[in-house]
């Protein structure tokens, strides 16, 4: 709806003060306010109606009419039983300002011109909603024929003269009309993922109107921009004609349909991943490992081991969790985009709050890989964050070690401060590799057996045991050191290690013994 369009509205009353020319602006709504400086809460093509309760003095004209320009509100009503007419100062801010400024009369009131308008517009989106929908038809024929999305781009890039791209929040270009300049994909979602609204305008490397672009969502309403796609026009939304503005809308909903076609959880090949990275996490044989192995396509050789210097069809596993960010759904997709750059295919599935992924050993490194993809993907996770392990490499028969490190160097990244943390397998000492490799019920009876009664103990009498064990390893057996770390005199130190030993039928005099217990310690 045209500007022009309130003046054929007679029962409204309205008449134009200033911006007599500029009447063939649209209005995509109507809002009211008496803020002194709305700007933050419009987001362009607004008719603003204002009763004036801001303007304290002439100079606030200014400043409430700058921000209405800068927000690109399309024209402003006021009126005010106070003056009767309009200040004179507002006047000269939207002549100066080019603001289209309308008189509202006194009888007329705000919620009247609203409701009035707001239908007018209503019946107008009713009456262009058959072409529209005849045109997101074809859209979406043209992409889903199988040829995916280059060829529907192609025809906008090139035909209509709109160039556009589809990428991923890593700034991996899904389909496009154009090659991007070099730099520019991942400019582009640096802009997606920290853009405090969407869509928005980014300017370029070029400096000319070639190089401004804009990004707009695909999933906006149910999926974090983290995990989503999005699709960039080149030029400035705020300068299109509605028309444009529509398409590319349409054209954002269609990819939003290609990408869920995309989506492998439900493909035979995705359920066939999350089996086999159920099955390496519950220790399952190798014979049932291999065969899931191939399907994948994360190997063709039917030996998949190593050779004797360590090289050959080795596996990487790679553990990450997201802590207030992300659905596990979502992390699987998040995690595949990291990875994508090491593996073309890699296999990932879900377990409890984790995502395990599963990586034919690359000859790059692939945990400095895997933390600049963290770190790039950051700005998108808000509050959250986001940790992840790596694993080194295992033969087939080390799966299950390679994911149980994988998942140990997560839970060290935790504890570190970077909303980012990766761990590497290099980072791990040497005990943690052979835990690992550890079933689950063994490592759970070894804790039990001989922790339990110290934690059992400590329930009842309070004796702070578990501790005094804790600090005793911590200085190696020192007598003095481990009284002056608990505070305790040396005697009651003696007392407590005593009960421990009496209570374990252990020796801690024995490096044996202190070694079960160091270990026993770390599982717990």
């Amino acid at each position: 709806m045209r500007l022009s369009a309130l003046l054929e509205m007679t029962e409204l009353g309205l008449s134009p003060v200033t911006g007599r020319d500029e009447l063939d602006r649209t209005i995509r709504w109507v809002v009211t306010t008496d803020l002194l400086d709305p700007g933050r809460y419009l987001s362009g093509g607004e008719l603003v109606l204002t009763g004036l309760v801001w303007r304290q003095s002439p100079e606030d004209s200014e400043r409430f009419v700058r921000s209405l320009v800068n927000a690109g509100v399309s024209a402003l009503g006021a009126g005010d039983t106070r003056w009767g007419e309009i200040p004179g100062d507002l006047v000269e801010a939207c002549r100066r300002h080019r603001m289209p400024l309308f008189h509202v009369p006194q009888e007329m009131s705000f919620a009247e011109v609203t409701e009035h308008i707001v239908r007018r517009l209503s019946a107008a989106r009713a009456y262009d909603m058959t072409a529209v929908l005849d045109r997101h038809r074809r859209l979406v024929a043209g992409a889903t024929a199988g040829a995916g999305l280059d060829p529907l781009l192609h025809l906008l890039g090139h035909d209509l003269g709109m160039p556009c791209w589809v990428l991923t929040p890593a700034g991996r270009v899904v389909a496009g009309s154009h090659p991007l300049p070099e730099g520019m994909a991942s400019l582009l979602a640096r802009g997606f993922l920290t853009a405090k609204r969407m869509p928005c305008a980014l300017r370029g490397i070029e400096r000319s109107e070639a190089g401004r672009y804009s990004v707009f969502p695909v999933d906006e309403q149910t999926t974090p921009r983290v995990a989503d796609w999005f699709l960039a026009v080149q030029g400035a939304f705020e300068d299109w004609p509605e028309e444009r503005r529509a398409l590319a809308g349409e054209l954002a909903a269609v990819v939003a349909l290609e990408r869920a076609r995309l989506d492998d959880r439900l493909s035979p090949k995705g359920r066939i991943a999350q089996e086999l990275v159920e099955l390496v996490v519950s220790d399952g044989k190798p014979s049932d490992i291999l065969p899931r192995l191939q399907v994948t396509g994360l190997t063709t050789d039917p030996a998949a081991g190593l050779d004797a210097d360590g090289a050959g069809h080795g596996f990487v596993a790679v553990a990450a969790a997201a802590h207030g960010a992300l659905r596990p759904g979502e992390l699987r997709v998040v995690v595949k985009e990291i990875l994508n750059r090491s593996c073309a295919s890699p296999v990932v599935g879900v377990a409890g709050e984790e995502v395990i992924a599963l990586i034919p050993a690359p000859e790059s490194d692939i945990t400095a890989e895997v933390r600049e993809a963290v770190r790039a993907l950051a700005p998108g996770l808000g509050t959250g964050r986001l940790t992840v392990g790596v694993s080194g490499i295992a033969p087939v028969d080390g799966l299950r070690g390679a994911v149980e490190e994988a998942r140990y160097a997560r839970r060290m990244a935790e504890g570190r401060a970077e909303p980012d943390a990766v761990v590497g397998h290099d980072e791990l000492a040497t005990h943690v590799l052979l835990l690992a490799s550890v079933p689950d019920d063994v490592r759970h009876m070894f804790r039990v057996r001989l922790l339990d009664p110290l934690r059992g103990y400590d329930q009842v009498h309070r004796a702070d045991l578990v501790r005094t064990l804790e600090a005793f390893l911590q200085v190696s057996g020192s007598w003095t050191k481990c009284a002056e770390i608990l505070h305790v005199h040396v005697n009651t130190l003696r007392y407590r290690i005593q009960r421990i030993q009496d209570l374990t039928g252990r020796d801690l005099s024995r490096l044996e013994d202190r070694v079960d217990f160091f270990l026993a310690l770390r599982l717990g």
